[in-house]
């Protein structure tokens, strides 16, 4: 079987994409299916046809603006039949851009300090999860920034977290046209980024989104 073509664009202000974006391009690089291209703060490669050769996006990037050019020709690939993967803060990305929120499913609101939290699998039976943990209730702990965001209640919800009163997600998945994305909140900085469960979740998230006409 050919390797998945994956794009891995890191970016932006505020986090730290220098530690985070080779994080995960190590983690994409040592699973063995994935042929990586890595980017750096350079969304050019959004712009109409910029992105052809490439089955997924994974996108680590906070803030920035998105012109029409670079927004169409991002939401218009993803929408033909690939796939999306935002971590983290892609869920902070293009603030100005609704069709972008659109697509990704959500925007960051607001965060507690970063700490140790715990995260619970709240579909244990999908692709992505299934197998995941052998642990019974399947839960684990993170030492990471927590992201509330407010989200398209549609988005099919993976994990979640408390916070407060109430619950936060963890990961959700949506189509958008053809295409499928998985947001992940993990993923604040390099050493949330080389936890094990991160790594699992990254490699099976990107999978999944690669590859919408297959089960896995």
């Amino acid at each position: 079987m050919a390797k998945i073509k994956a794009l891995v664009l890191a970016g932006g202000q505020i986090h730290d994409f220098k530690s985070c974006g080779p994080a995960i391009r190590q983690v994409l690089d040592a699973d063995g299916r994935f042929d990586v291209t890595y980017v750096e703060d350079d969304l050019t490669v959004f712009e109409t046809g910029g992105l052809g050769a490439h089955d997924v996006l994974v996108l680590f990037y906070t803030v920035g603006e998105l012109t029409t050019p670079r927004k169409n020709g991002l939401l218009e690939w993803v929408a033909s039949g690939k796939g999306f993967v935002g971590i983290h803060s892609a869920a902070d990305s293009f603030r100005g851009c609704p069709e972008y929120r659109a697509m990704i499913g959500g925007y960051f609101v607001t965060h507690p300090r970063y700490r140790d939290y715990q995260v619970t699998i709240t579909d244990p039976e999908h692709p992505i999860t299934k197998g995941l943990l052998d642990v019974d209730p399947p839960e684990f702990f993170v030492k990471d920034e927590m992201y509330v965001t407010s989200y398209d209640r549609r988005n099919h919800i993976l994990a979640q977290a408390l916070w407060k009163d109430t619950t936060v997600p963890v990961a959700w998945v949506k189509p958008w046209g053809e295409g499928r994305v998985f947001w992940l909140a993990l993923g604040h900085d390099g050493p949330a980024c080389r936890q094990e469960v991160f790594g699992r979740l990254l490699v099976r998230g990107t999978l999944w989104a690669a590859l919408p006409g297959e089960n896995r």
